[in-house]
């Protein structure tokens, strides 16, 4: 069975900064496209960051320069660093991954409530 877990969501301040990550299981990790998505109320289910397995990274125009993915593969863990934390960045995160789009894989979502 497939299973991605994310942890590290919760609220926080705006200006704050917070991590998540991604354990997954039941894949081999270093052929997997990793990435997170984020969803907020009365929007569409937006890219957020992702990274291949050689660590290519592409990150959406809203929060580049702000947050970092990374993967450590002998964790079969991804990671998003987010950074300077606005209002805006509030949403139901989603962990995914993917092979070669043949296959993909979501996690069940972790909540982030950016607000002071």
């Amino acid at each position: 069975q497939v299973q991605l877990v994310e942890s590290g969501g919760g609220l926080v301040q705006p200006g704050g900064s917070l991590r998540l990550s991604c354990a997954a299981s039941g894949i081999t990790f270093t052929i997997y496209t990793m990435g997170w998505y984020r969803q907020a109320p009365g929007k569409q289910r937006d890219l957020v960051a992702s990274i291949t397995g050689d660590g290519r990274t592409n990150y959406a125009d809203s929060v580049k320069g702000r947050f970092t993915i990374s993967r450590d593969n002998a964790k079969n863990t991804v990671y998003l660093q987010m950074n300077t934390l606005k209002s805006d960045d509030s949403a139901v995160y989603y962990c995914y991954a993917t092979r070669a789009g043949v296959v993909s894989y979501w996690g069940q979502g972790t909540q982030i409530s950016v607000s002071s």
